[in-house]
Order: C-alpha cells, then sequence, then structure tokens
C-alpha cells in the first residue's frame, strides 16, 4: 500500500472513530499533498509524501518553541499532538552514527576535502538520505565531516 493511500485509510478510520484531533491533523496533511499536486501537475510518491510530511513537522516544532516562548503551553501541546500524528508517516529514521557514517563515505566519495564543499556535498547528501534522516542532523554531520 502505498502512502497516500494509508493516509487516506487513517483519514477513514479517524472519522469512524470520530477522533478530531487525528482527524484534523489528516486533513491537513492531505490539503498540502494536493496543493503540491495541483501547483506542480504531478502525482506524489511515496518520497515526496515524506518530505511534505518532514516540512509540517519542521513547521510544528518551530510553532512549539515560539509558544512555549510565548507561555502558551495549550497550544504548544495541540502542535506536540499533531507532529505525533505526522510522525507516524515518516519511515524509520537513521541513528546519529548512521547518518555521519553515510556522510563521511560520500564525502570520500565526492573527494571533498573543506567548508567550501559543503554546496556539493548537500547536494548529494540530500538526496540520498531525504526521508531517512533528520536534515538538521545531516547538515552538522556534513560540517563535522569538512571541518575534521
Amino acid at each position: 500500500m502505498s502512502l497516500k493511500d494509508q493516509i487516506t485509510e487513517d483519514m477513514k478510520t479517524a472519522m469512524r472513530a470520530k477522533d478530531s484531533e487525528r482527524l484534523g491533523t489528516i486533513r491537513l496533511l492531505q490539503a498540502a499533498m494536493k496543493q503540491k499536486e495541483v501547483d506542480e501537475r504531478v502525482v506524489l510518491d511515496d518520497a515526496a509524501i515524506v518530505a511534505i510530511v518532514d516540512k509540517l513537522i519542521k513547521q510544528r516544532k518551530d510553532s512549539i518553541t515560539a509558544f512555549e516562548g510565548a507561555g502558551r503551553q495549550d497550544l504548544a501541546d495541540k502542535e506536540k499532538s499533531e507532529m505525533a500524528v505526522l510522525q507516524t508517516y515518516l519511515p524509520e529514521r537513521m541513528s546519529a552514527e548512521e547518518t555521519l557514517a553515510t556522510v563521511k563515505a560520500i564525502v570520500a566519495e565526492l573527494g571533498a576535502s573543506g567548508p567550501g564543499d559543503m554546496g556539493k556535498v548537500m547536494g548529494v547528501v540530500k538526496t540520498r538520505l531525504a526521508g531517512k534522516a533528520d536534515m538538521g542532523q545531516v547538515s552538522a554531520a556534513v560540517k563535522a565531516a569538512l571541518a575534521g
């Protein structure tokens, strides 16, 4: 079953269970997917859907930080629950050690030697690790691999 089909089935299940919080989050995800399909005139594959989920999770993390800074724990908790629902659609993530090892292998493969090669390395790393690793962690691993 494709990820798109899984999301649709989960939406139906949430409707039947009258789980309004989960349903709202799934509808938000489906709206983002539909928007991308309409804007770019494409049919999304699993990798593109994972990228959308990643983007939505990053937005939730930013919102949580802002709400907690403003003393709005109620809104931060709502964002956290949405983030938990969205994370169910992500594949298993690589550990920090696996990410660093993969990045070092790519750096060696490309013959990159210093911080000036960061763009070249990140381009390759993003395509290979898209959806498999947290991109913030990947960026830190690339910086570490190129620095030392």
